[in-house]
């Protein structure tokens, strides 16, 4: 292995760095882990050279909110009703996941999410049947080489009592992960919690499951607003009340709750995950919330959700939102009092990097082309036929640009995908694993 600096070198550059800038020719420099330098032209004989011209080259894309385990049985359910999805991956499906459907499942979404340049992704991970079920998805997540945080769960095994008015606390078992997994934060993986939150637990509960977060030191990821049957547990107004609120929360969705609620996100330092796609095809689940975030300061991150019910890149999630937004913002049509009244592609590209690392707590580590930042980056082909000539390379990327034109893609300096193909990967042999496991999971003939 070359432990020789890494240059990248006459790409179009998006730094994502506000005192960086774009380099419309720039060079990075990255030795070992990290970024070292970040300008037009760099001087760096002793270092292995890409040639980027030609390339966008920007920082990985942040997921902050993922149902990883779900991958094998991806698009079943955008057409179905939803009551069948939550019945079915929730209810007896989900309970049946035996470790290798949640190992699978779990690798497979995050060599995909690699694929499509996401390097940091929150594997919300909602199927903690046993101890094991939580070390076959750690496990694939490693094996992956993905950035990853995982959010720990709750078990699918006698589902019911964990999610409707729940009297039963977190599983003490996210402490076994704490110690073995996850002792030191300054690792490629690292831990939150997978949250439930007033909408699904009893006050006491709840309370006592966000102190069990905060005395391990870790963040909270919580379902909040989907669906209009949750908007009058007003959970936020809740969890405010009971001064529980605070910077180390991400809520996720928030589509039908108050804009009291928002605002007092918004004074929190709550951040929000917004899973675009899954919103726009999951009926009934309430008008996803952009402009009312935006009016409050809040700049939300974006998430992949379920591939079950939409496809999981980011490029998706961003062309959705910017679509969505503009469809109706302008011309005095604001929905929100003091929301924007438009919304850029610059945006879109801030909220699916800096926005997503700060939403996943890790801001000081990657999300943008910094120095001293992990060197997570990709490599974008700006001469292939739906992208040359490129004339913006952020359009090109929130309007045109998918995980086919991605070349190269980088986590923590090491490559995990080159020239367009997964690097030291046996993509046949998971695609084997992922059909065996869908079969299983869905009754379905071998």
């Amino acid at each position: 292995m070359s432990h020789r600096p890494l240059l990248v070198s006459g790409g179009w550059v998006l730094s994502v760095d506000p005192s960086i800038g774009d380099l419309r020719s720039g060079d990075v420099l990255i030795a070992g882990e990290r970024i070292v330098e970040v300008a037009p032209r760099i001087e760096a004989p002793e270092a292995e050279r890409i040639d980027a011209r030609g390339m966008i080259v920007m920082p990985g894309f942040v997921d902050t909110h993922r149902h990883t385990w779900q991958t094998c049985v991806r698009h079943r359910y955008a057409d179905i009703d939803p009551q069948t999805y939550f019945a079915e991956m929730l209810g007896a499906k989900g309970a049946a996941y035996r470790t290798e459907d949640v190992y699978v499942g779990t690798l497979l979404g995050a060599v995909s999410a690699l694929d499509s340049g996401i390097t940091t992704m929150l594997d919300w991970s909602h199927v903690q049947n046993s101890p094991e079920h939580s070390d076959a998805a750690i496990a694939a997540l490693r094996d992956a080489g993905i950035r990853g945080v995982f959010a720990h769960g709750w078990p699918l095994v006698e589902g019911a009592s964990w999610m409707f008015d729940s009297r039963r606390g977190h599983p003490q078992d996210i402490r076994r992960l704490r110690g073995e997994y996850f002792s030191s934060d300054d690792q490629l993986l690292t831990l939150a919690m997978a949250g439930r939150g007033p909408e699904m637990a009893q006050r006491d509960v709840w309370q006592s499951d966000l102190r069990l977060a905060r005395e391990l030191g870790i963040r909270s990821s919580i379902h909040m607003g989907a669906y209009a049957r949750n908007s009058r547990v007003r959970a936020i107004a809740q969890m405010h009340e009971c001064k529980a609120l605070g910077e180390d929360l991400t809520f996720v969705h928030c589509c039908c709750c108050g804009d009291d609620e928002i605002a007092m996100m918004a004074d929190a330092g709550v951040s929000a995950s917004l899973g675009v796609h899954c919103e726009l095809n999951a009926q009934g689940i309430g008008d996803i919330p952009l402009d009312r975030l935006l009016a409050v300061g809040i700049r939300p991150s974006l998430s992949g959700d379920t591939e079950t019910k939409c496809s999981g890149d980011m490029f998706t999630q961003m062309r959705h939102a910017f679509a969505h937004y503009r469809s109706w913002m302008g011309g005095g049509h604001s929905r929100a009092r003091n929301a924007p009244a438009t919304v850029s592609m610059r945006d879109m590209i801030e909220f699916a990097t800096i926005a997503g690392a700060r939403a996943n707590g890790l801001e000081r580590k990657v999300g943008s082309l910094t120095p001293g930042k992990q060197a997570d980056l990709i490599l974008i082909r700006g001469d292939d036929l739906n992208l040359t000539p490129v004339s913006d390379a952020v359009g090109a990327v929130v309007l045109a640009a998918h995980a086919g034109n991605i070349d190269s893609v980088f986590v923590a300096g090491k490559a995990v995908k080159r020239h367009g193909r997964m690097v030291g990967l046996d993509v046949d042999a998971l695609r084997r694993r992922a059909f065996a496991s869908q079969a299983y999971v869905l009754g379905l003939p071998t």
